[in-house]
């Protein structure tokens, strides 16, 4: 499981949330961003104000995909999961990279990009279960967004769940959690068996 950490979090913090998510047969990869950001603007900001570091950051991404498979596990056994801006990394990096994979986890995330852009893209996702999970209203994330995330990816080919917690605050939630475990979580561990 990559696990990708919001603005101005760290790698210790999402990795806190490892034994909630999966358990003893999840290996966790959780990279830090220089400064705490993975790119300085918010995510739908235009994509050229986050350059070159979106592009850094999800090539960082795909790093950690490339050293599990080194590892002996594809990326049909990974998951990828983040919260806030690390979601909307995650999510923005899935949608570049279709494939299958063990699952997608977006805790307050979407695609990137301005409201008035283009946000599909090609690829088939070949049934990855994709959990999309935010409060709403979100200061930074806004409902709609993650709406559209999870019906571009449904287009794509995921089996997307997306939950609406009203008046949740910008943090990840224990009942936030067992749904991404139900959707994501047990498919996985039921593939294994």
């Amino acid at each position: 499981m990559i696990l990708l950490h919001g603005r101005g979090g760290s790698a210790e913090d999402i990795l806190s949330l490892s034994q909630a998510l999966g358990g003893p047969e999840f290996a966790y990869l959780a990279p830090q961003a220089a400064n705490h950001t993975w790119y300085p603007y918010s995510f739908l900001a235009p994509l050229e104000q986050n350059e070159p570091y979106l592009s850094s950051a999800l090539d960082r991404v795909e790093s950690l995909v490339q050293l599990a498979v080194a590892a002996g596990i594809p990326p049909d056994k990974t998951v990828v999961a983040g919260f806030s801006q690390g979601a909307c990394l995650a999510t923005e990096f899935v949608a570049r990279h279709p494939r299958r994979y063990a699952g997608l986890i977006a805790f307050t995330g979407g695609l990137i990009g301005p409201p008035d852009s283009e946000l599909t893209h090609p690829g088939d996702l070949a049934g990855t279960p994709a959990f999309f999970g935010s409060g709403d209203p979100d200061p930074h994330v806004p409902w709609q967004r993650v709406q559209q995330s999870a019906e571009i990816l449904k287009q794509m080919g995921a089996d997307v769940a997306a939950h609406r917690y009203p008046g949740m605050p910008h943090t990840v939630t224990p009942g936030e959690i067992e749904s991404a475990r139900q959707h994501v979580g047990t498919l996985f561990i039921h593939k294994e068996q």
